[in-house]
């Protein structure tokens, strides 16, 4: 495999800047066997050549007329474009407050005048090669940045592709769910975009927290698949025993999730927030829901997030025992279960989206 530093590429090409011709001459003399050179006898020509053409590195005089070398290196490191090019000053100046003044503003070293031919092509050398293996990490890192982002998109994909295949199975077991997931989904996206906009719940309620709780709410219903039909598809009320097997699905659900997590061998946020819903979504903030009988805040904010969200959805959906109630009706039935059924923070929070959640219900209705 091929060093940086040794693979085949166009000669360097090397800017030289002195006021004198004679300077000029002799440097680019020097140079030319092995490298391009450009010249330039002022500052501005040197700063007019850096930004038009490709400079590997420059050769620079510190005693000029008008715009002196320090002036010159402090502008080109002040470019985002050439600020890696080395710079190196060649002067007859020996004080070591010079030498450290001028590195102070960029430069990558000093060369005495008059110049000795094998020194200067020895330093340039070794701060070409210093460049090119620096120019070449840096094509290296930029180069696996981008597979990272490639990774992490990729990854994303599968993810959402993947939640959606089995939210999409327990829709086709749950012939009435219609646009239930996809309201559902945006009702818990607005609650907890709402929750981070007023910093409420700022320990758990992040950016991550929202994109994670989106992705995964499809998956709430997710045990509906382990529900005999019998049961599932039945058109009419519940008997108390048909109920108590339709509430297992909160349970199936949680299994589900955790036995792909276990076949993995791994855990990932977006699957402990689908957990999370799954199992508790039928929870009810005064400890009298299922499957666990969690009270408070003992349940997890993603599911009391849910909870409004599926019920009020229930609410206003028709199904074929019952009708669909008004807005208003399933409005006061949530603001009812304030602090019974549900969160009060996030009732509150839904009665100042009032609108937001009617639009959703209106944009994605069956």
């Amino acid at each position: 495999m091929l060093s940086p530093v040794n693979s085949p590429k166009k000669r360097a090409t090397i800017l030289v800047v002195d006021d004198t011709p004679e300077n000029l001459v002799f440097v680019s003399e020097m140079l030319k066997e092995k490298y391009e050179v450009k010249a330039a006898t002022n500052g501005q020509t040197a700063l007019a050549i850096v930004e038009k053409f490709s400079i590997d590195l420059i050769l620079l005089d510190v005693v000029m007329p008008g715009m002196d070398g320090y002036e010159v290196c402090r502008q080109i490191k002040a470019k985002k474009t050439c600020c890696d090019i080395p710079v190196i000053f060649l002067t007859s100046k020996s004080k070591a407050e010079d030498q450290e003044f001028g590195f102070s503003v960029g430069a990558a070293d000093y060369i005495k005048k008059p110049l000795s031919p094998p020194i200067t092509m020895a330093r340039i050398k070794i701060h070409l090669e210093n460049k090119a293996s620096k120019d070449f990490l840096a094509d290296q890192n930029e180069f696996l940045e981008s597979e990272v982002q490639r990774r992490v998109k990729e990854l994303s994909v599968i993810q959402d592709v993947t939640i959606n295949a089995l939210a999409s199975l327990a829709e086709t077991r749950d012939q009435e769910t219609g646009n239930h997931i996809v309201r559902t989904q945006y009702y818990v996206k607005l609650l907890a975009d709402q929750l981070y906009l007023k910093g409420k719940h700022p320990d758990i309620v992040t950016p991550e927290f929202i994109t994670m709780v989106f992705k995964t709410a499809p998956l709430h219903d997710i045990g509906k698949v382990g529900i005999p039909d019998a049961v599932l598809l039945k058109p009419g009320k519940l008997t108390a025993e048909e109920f108590d097997i339709m509430k297992t699905h909160a349970k199936l659900g949680y299994d589900a999730i955790v036995k792909a997590e276990d076949e993995v061998g791994a855990h990932y946020p977006f699957l402990s927030a689908a957990k999370e819903i799954a199992y508790g979504h039928h929870e009810k903030w005064d400890g009298s829901g299922y499957p666990q009988g969690l009270a408070g805040e003992d349940i997890p904010l993603s599911a009391r997030l849910m909870a409004v969200a599926d019920v009020f959805d229930a609410l206003v959906s028709k199904r074929v025992y019952k009708a669909a109630m008004t807005n208003d009706e399933a409005f006061e039935i949530i603001r009812e279960g304030r602090g019974s059924h549900f969160d009060p923070l996030l009732v509150d929070t839904m009665f100042d989206l009032k609108d937001e959640f009617i639009r959703i219900a209106e944009t994605y209705k069956d």
